[in-house]
């Protein structure tokens, strides 16, 4: 059954998050994920926002993004994640 995370981001450093963005991609790929949308906030329609863009990254199953997010190449990016950017991950599971 497929899941997907959700990002939402507030960028402190927008060189930093480049770098960061691009080497996350990279281990996204490697692990068999696969970027479905991504955005910038162009308007709140009910209650508040706080973040200034989304990224919807989907894997074939849960333990297949929780092998990404847990393997030593993304667990290497954190520390660069945390200087660039403000982000919330969350995961997801589809319904059977």
């Amino acid at each position: 059954m497929a899941a997907f995370f959700i990002a939402t981001t507030k960028i402190k450093d927008a060189e930093k998050f480049q770098e960061y963005a691009g080497q996350a991609g990279q281990t996204i790929s490697a692990h068999g994920g696969k970027m479905i949308a991504r955005g910038k906030v162009a308007a709140a329609l009910a209650g508040e926002c706080t973040h200034q863009g989304t990224g919807i990254v989907r894997f074939p199953d849960m333990d297949t993004l929780n092998g990404w997010y847990n393997s030593a190449e993304y667990q290497a990016l954190i520390p660069l994640r945390n200087e660039a950017v403000e982000m919330s991950l969350v995961a997801y599971q589809e319904p059977d």
